[in-house]
């Protein structure tokens, strides 16, 4: 690890004074500390926000959330609105990592979490992302890679409360010196084919200040599930949070959002036109789960992700429209 400046700040514009190329702030550091041991990130300053009182709290209102950047995981997880108005993000959050994690990690933490390679990970390999010439997951190993959106880089967004804020329409507020602005969450990340050395319009000099959900609609019910290999601590193989606007069983519309199944993440449109107007049975979930992954492109070794995100998604779907339990072998619930 490098040597770097440690500054503690109690204010926005404190830590925006020192906001510059070169420094990174640090909220819970749990991903930013794991790059710099293993010297992918090398920052000549830490700009400390833990103690910037503005950036934590919940504020529910009619018109929605406005959650601080700094609310941690757990606190996402236990507050009562959250888990009765948008579950998907209440079980998303409260399935994420361990508790020891979940305790220190914030949610705009998670939002910025680079993503996740091995290749790009280790200091051996100089991959696109890292400014090299080559992405190593393409013919390299790549069981727990994307399998859309590959084509240049392969890399998977682990990020669990991307997936639930996207669906519900989530917007995220940036803030520097020159003022503020508001970036809906599904133009907040860049793919590949955008850039490869930026991977979130965050400019060095901004903050995220808020991030802001709108109130569902009425009828509106919510799902989030996750699959890995292991139930507890483990990254996720696939994801998904669905939200669907509900009069009865016949769905009005839906917003589907795959998590680690490309490089950011993914809206499944397709899924969503398949579910509008219709009434929500398991046939008509399961042609959404498939249309999800029709454009999916696996690599040699991740071809099995392709009907793990077709299963997680109509039974996600399911579950959001109260027709299904939790499956057991999957983490999230329902609202």
């Amino acid at each position: 690890m490098n040597r770097f400046t440690f500054v503690d700040c109690t204010t926005v514009a404190e830590a925006l004074d020192h906001l510059k190329q070169g420094s990174v702030a640090k909220a819970g550091g749990i991903d930013l500390l794991d790059l710099m041991k293993d010297g992918i990130v090398s920052p000549s300053m830490l700009v400390n926000i833990r103690r910037v009182k503005e950036l934590h709290g919940i504020e529910t209102s009619e018109q929605g959330l406005s959650l601080g950047p700094l609310t941690t995981l757990s606190e996402l997880a236990a507050h009562p609105v959250i888990q009765k108005t948008y579950t998907a993000l209440s079980d998303a959050a409260s399935h994420a990592a361990t508790p020891q994690i979940r305790n220190m990690a914030t949610v705009g933490g998670n939002l910025m979490q680079r993503q996740r390679c091995w290749y790009f990970r280790s200091s051996e390999y100089n991959c696109l992302r890292k400014g090299g010439s080559e992405c190593f997951a393409q013919k390299g190993e790549n069981q727990y890679h994307a399998i859309m959106g590959n084509e240049i880089c392969a890399m998977v967004h682990p990020s669990s409360t991307a997936v639930p804020l996207m669906a519900f329409g989530a917007q995220v507020e940036l803030t520097s010196k020159k003022g503020k602005r508001t970036v809906p969450l599904n133009e907040f990340y860049i793919r590949p084919d955008e850039s490869l050395l930026d991977e979130t319009v965050v400019k060095s000099d901004e903050l995220i200040t808020r991030i802001l959900v709108p109130a569902p609609a009425a009828g509106t019910r919510s799902a989030y599930q996750k699959y890995g290999e292991k139930e507890s601590f483990d990254w996720p193989l696939a994801d998904a949070g669905v939200v669907l606007v509900m009069d009865g069983n016949t769905c009005r519309s839906a917003s589907i959002v795959m998590g680690v199944a490309a490089p950011t993440p993914l809206h499944a449109k397709a899924a969503e036109v398949v579910l509008a107007g219709k009434t929500i049975d398991e046939a008509t979930a399961r042609a959404a789960g498939k249309a999800a992954v029709d454009s999916a492109t696996p690599l040699e070794q991740n071809g099995y992700k392709v009907q793990l995100f077709h299963t997680v998604v109509y039974r996600t779907i399911l579950l959001a429209s109260g027709q299904l339990k939790r499956d057991p072998s999957a983490v999230g619930g329902m609202a």
